[in-house]
């Protein structure tokens, strides 16, 4: 930066070869003293080490030399005023810079500097530089600084001290010296200045900490080159990478002051690498707790070991957040499911949760999806123990006893989390995760609590969305995330992605949008809120097979489904993770409210049913079931809207305790399915026992168990039409199916009677 040369402005002052009358013995301003003529100031054309110079004798306590012409200051420009001088003769006196400090008008500043430093001649004929530095700004190295009022100078040189002595004076310059001040200007740091080479294998990172040091808030440049970092690195000032940099596995490279994945793209060259280092850093700096993509694309060729990516921990309980991006996958090998097959043992009086005696147990990997004779849905390899030969699972299998061949299938995800220990307060928020039918989505840890999934999308995931092969997912929220099944094209019956699967209690599952996938939720665990999400996962095939949307596996549920849009799926609610299915001293089904929900269906079979309770061992029974509010409509027509699935055992229906199916909504639904039922019956012949059917409308085809109240509507009538005064009592639990209730008159009566019908017991 030279304004002499970008905008062609003139500092340099005339020579004294040009006269005289060109510098003022006072503050050169118009009409001050010349030294043109004056008898102490002579040209001297010819001086042995200046050429053309001044000769002034000093005769007054400060003698002052000052050019006439004004010299402009501008903002951000920094002028040197050098002058050489040297003794001749007489006494040996004092020299500085010295200048005329002017303003708007022409007037003088006050309160500024108007000369620089002073130095004392100490021998004839020695020639002396004196030097000083003005400008508008408090820089260092700035000798008169004269602020943003200044508009131009009058400079030159003064004389102190003894008077008397004679001095020679070389042409004074002025010079634009910004270029002294450039690096402050524009606020950078280059790091070659500190020594760094770049040459990819000499380590540069005491360079880098050097640069940080002095930096003192400005930016640190990082020039085209590869920099070699042999150990963790912090950066506290604001960076910017022309070059790259390569690293340790193990070291950490935190920028403190612009931490987001777009600067770690910048220092690494791949986006891939620049987010494992990224993460590296969030969970290694305390300075921040979100990892910002950026709205960054970041392009997988394999899995990400998160764990591996971090390296020096193996649990993390901090909230931290990974926000505002996308991943994608190459189509590479690396995201082949590996399928292996193995003999196990099973003894779920030992420990339900294990597989003994596993051939070849190392093979198997950790999170790997078991399927065989008498497992249930979503059941993973939690942990393995080698020397052991065993294997411990996410669930107990319902009927597995004894040894048989295994298949495991490890799916392969974007981020893998299982080599933690333990993860929690995590918050994975507006990334999309387009898995594009190459891979599933996310591994959970085994374990953690309080992970949090927030307007994400899961796009076309392979196996899986959200898997959670242990308890990482206690407490987990996802809210407002969509589901994109890679299955819209198959029917349902040929589906086998999952949205989620779960394991631990306390989920809250909010306001999602999910489609085409064989089920949205296969959740174990208990006291979940399920709210605001519509599921959809119908097919184009006529009278075609429906799967669950919500699997519930836990009997003793505690939870809500509240306000959702379930569309040509079910709730399915089982206890397939039990390792004695069979009801003994436990909870059975009990303690699951279903309001306020909008269920729909279309080109279903009419058999098709929106709840299914499906045990899978006998005795069984509901107690504590809330089926309030809901709208459940069909285009089409279904036969009705909830069902036992008997495959493997019927409920116990004498047990029926606590529950409510009512004030619900049908539409083309032949059966409307209520408990408490209020229904009418009318007996035309006079009898002393009434025999009415509340069947089919009874829900799951269960018992009459008791009537809450019968009122005649009009008057009762005997065989001979005479109004009788009289009141039954009933018999429940009548007929071959026990659907059936007696009233039983102490005389032969007709009439008719509004009744309410309830399918628990009072007991």
């Amino acid at each position: 930066m030279n304004k002499a040369i970008t905008r062609g402005i003139t500092f340099m002052p005339q020579p004294f070869a040009a006269g005289l009358d060109q510098w003022s013995s006072g503050d050169g301003r118009p009409g001050s003293d010349t030294y043109a003529g004056a008898p102490n100031a002579a040209f001297v054309p010819a001086d042995q080490d200046f050429g053309g110079a001044l000769e002034l004798q000093k005769i007054e306590a400060v003698q002052r030399l000052r050019f006439m012409g004004e010299t402009p200051i501008l903002a951000g420009c920094y002028l040197q005023i050098r002058a050489r001088i040297k003794a001749v003769a007489g006494n040996l006196p004092n020299v500085r810079i010295a200048s005329f400090a002017g303003g708007a008008g022409g007037v003088a500043l006050s309160g500024v500097t108007v000369s620089g430093p002073q130095v004392t001649l100490t021998t004839y004929g020695e020639v002396v530089e004196v030097t000083a530095i003005v400008g508008t700004g408090q820089r260092g190295g700035v000798d008169m600084v004269w602020g943003p009022q200044a508009v131009f100078g009058h400079f030159g040189l003064d004389l102190t001290g003894p008077s008397g002595g004679v001095v020679r004076i070389d042409d004074i310059a002025i010079e634009d010296v910004s270029r002294f001040f450039l690096r402050d200007i524009i606020a950078t740091v280059d790091v070659r200045d500190f020594g760094a080479i770049g040459d990819g294998v000499t380590d540069d990172h005491a360079a880098f900490e050097a640069a940080d040091t002095a930096a003192g808030g400005r930016e640190i440049i990082v020039p085209a080159g590869t920099y070699f970092l042999g150990q963790s690195t912090t950066i506290q000032s604001r960076i910017r990478f022309e070059g790259t940099v390569v690293m340790p596995e193990a070291a950490i490279l935190a920028l403190t002051r612009n931490y987001d994945l777009p600067a770690y793209i910048d220092a690494f060259g791949d986006s891939e690498l620049a987010f494992k280092k990224a993460y590296q850093a969030l969970l290694n700096n305390p300075d921040h707790v979100t990892l910002d993509l950026a709205g960054r694309k970041i392009a997988l060729r394999a899995p990400i070991d998160m764990q591996a990516a971090v390296g020096n921990r193996t649990a993390y309980n901090q909230r931290h957040v990974i926000q505002n991006g996308q991943f994608s996958v190459f189509p590479t090998p690396a995201w082949e499911t590996e399928v292996v097959t193995s003999q196990a043992t099973y003894a779920p009086d030992t420990n339900a949760r294990r597989l003994n005696n596993v051939v070849n147990v190392a093979n198997i990997p950790v999170g790997s999806l078991v399927e065989g004779n008498g497992v249930g849905r979503e059941v993973y390899v939690t942990d393995r123990n080698i020397a052991a030969g065993r294997l411990t699972l996410s669930q107990p299998l319902f009927d597995a006893a004894g040894t048989q061949i295994y298949t495991f299938r490890r799916f392969r995800y974007m981020l893998d989390f299982s080599g933690f220990q333990d993860v929690s307060r995590m918050v994975i928020s507006e990334v999309d995760f387009q898995c594009g039918g190459n891979c599933s989505a996310v591994l959970m840890p085994p374990q953690g609590s309080a992970n949090h999934f927030r307007d994400c999308f899961f796009t076309r995931p392979k196996d899986r969305g959200i898997t959670s092969h242990g308890e990482g997912d206690q407490g987990m929220m996802i809210d407002r995330c969509q589901f994109i099944s890679n299955e819209s094209a198959s029917v349902v019956s040929d589906r086998t992605s999952i949205g989620f699967n779960a394991n631990a209690n306390d989920l809250k599952i909010r306001d999602n949008r999910v489609t085409f996938f064989r089920h949205f939720a296969v959740m174990a665990g208990s006291s979940s809120l399920i709210t605001g999400n519509h599921v959809f996962q119908g097919d184009s095939a006529t009278n075609g097979l429906r799967s669950a949307g919500f699997v519930l596996t836990r009997t003793n549920n505690r939870g809500t489904i509240t306000g959702n849009y379930i569309d040509n799926c079910f709730i399915e609610w089982g206890n397939e993770h039990d390792a004695a299915p069979d009801f003994a001293r436990e909870f059975s089904f009990s303690a699951l409210s279903v309001t306020g929900n909008m269920f729909l269906a279309s080109d279903m079979a009419p058999w098709f049913t929106f709840l299914t309770v499906k045990p899978y061992g006998p005795g069984h029974f509901l107690d504590g079931l809330i089926v309030t509010g809901n709208t459940f409509r069909a285009i089409g027509t279904i036969d009705r809207v909830e069902t036992v699935d008997t495959s493997f055992a019927d409920l116990n229906y004498d047990r029926v305790r606590n529950i409510t199916f009512a004030e619900n909504s049908f539409h083309n639904v032949d059966v409307h399915s209520e408990s408490p039922l209020v229904m009418e019956h009318e007996e035309a012949t006079a009898s002393s026992t009434w025999v009415i059917s509340p069947a089919p409308r009874l829900p799951f085809g269960a018992w009459a168990q008791t009537v809450e109240s019968l009122v005649a509507e009009g008057p009762l009538r005997n065989a001979g039409g005479t109004v009788q005064h009289v009141s039954p009592y009933f018999e429940a639990n009548q007929g071959q199916g026990k659907d059936q209730v007696h009233v039983v008159w102490p005389s032969a009566v007709r009439g008719k009677v509004i009744l309410r019908v309830r399918i628990d017991d009072a007991r």
